[in-house]
């Protein structure tokens, strides 16, 4: 990641990198890198895990916080061990919104800023389901590309439409005709990555280019986390050489880029590409 021109990452699976955060600072240390913060699974519309659900968030504030991060990454999901999309009634929606600040607090009190994540398979998928709890709860936004777009929605049109909501960008390119598999069930998420879902930037369906140009133009100073997301099969260690590749690849696209107008940011981010 280091030699690629990486200068931070998130967390990653629960376990991938040490969960004492000591032992995480030293292990990111070892490679010059930093971290910028960790996603998290949390269910947050059942009152009855409440006590549970802040427990780990708190936990897993301490760990993003220990290890230097910034950003509280959750992820609604309708059961810890089951992430199925399951639609919520009507009086959830408003326990799930209560919830979110809750965990808002817990996050500004280890000093992180929590966002959203919108997920395929997960509790807010959709860009319906997006904008009714955008519209009840002040939580800002992580911009993920590949999974707006998995949950139906227009993705330039829904960066420009909560701009201001946006807290941090989760920026990967996707195979439209491996989507359509996904999103009408033929395939699993996993399957699909296994077949190429996500490619490398530039070569996907996504108008990244676009996206981008908004992002800067519009002044913020934003975080870009390029994910190339990957399922290795045990064994096959050519598989690493072609992530690698890929990920070189979406780095010379960012790169490529037209720059937009002086004052917008774009070095500054394009430096710090986590």
């Amino acid at each position: 990641m280091r030699e690629a021109g990486f200068t931070h990452t998130e967390l990653g699976s629960l376990g991938y990198l040490p969960t004492e955060p000591a032992e995480l600072r030293a292990a990111l240390d070892r490679h010059s890198l930093s971290l910028l913060g960790g996603f998290v699974p949390l269910v947050l519309h059942d009152p009855s895990k409440a006590e549970d659900t802040l427990a780990s968030a708190d936990d897993a504030a301490g760990l993003i916080a220990g290890g230097g991060g910034r950003f509280f990454v959750t992820c609604a999901v309708s059961h810890l061990d089951d992430w199925r999309q399951t639609p919520l009634s009507d009086h959830q929606w408003p326990i799930m919104a209560d919830t979110l600040a809750e965990v808002d607090l817990i996050a500004a009190s280890h000093g992180l800023t929590q966002s959203l994540h919108p997920h395929f398979g997960c509790v807010v998928e959709t860009a319906a389901e997006i904008e009714q709890i955008l519209d009840i709860s002040d939580t800002p936004l992580v911009l993920d590309t590949a999974h707006l777009l998995l949950g139906g929605g227009d993705v330039l049109d829904m960066a420009k439409r909560y701009l201001d909501r946006i807290a941090l960008v989760h920026i990967k390119d996707v195979d439209l005709g491996i989507a359509a598999q996904v999103t009408a069930g033929d395939l699993s998420l996993m399957q699909g990555v296994q077949r190429g879902l996500f490619p490398p930037l530039g070569r996907g369906g996504l108008p990244i280019a676009e996206i981008v140009d908004l992002l800067e133009k519009s002044g913020r100073d934003l975080w870009y986390v390029l994910e190339q997301d990957a399922a290795i099969a045990e064994g096959d260690p050519s598989a690493i050489a072609r992530l690698r590749f890929d990920a070189c690849q979406s780095i010379d696209f960012l790169r490529n880029l037209e720059p937009v107008s002086a004052g917008a940011g774009t070095s500054q981010t394009k430096q710090h590409l986590p």
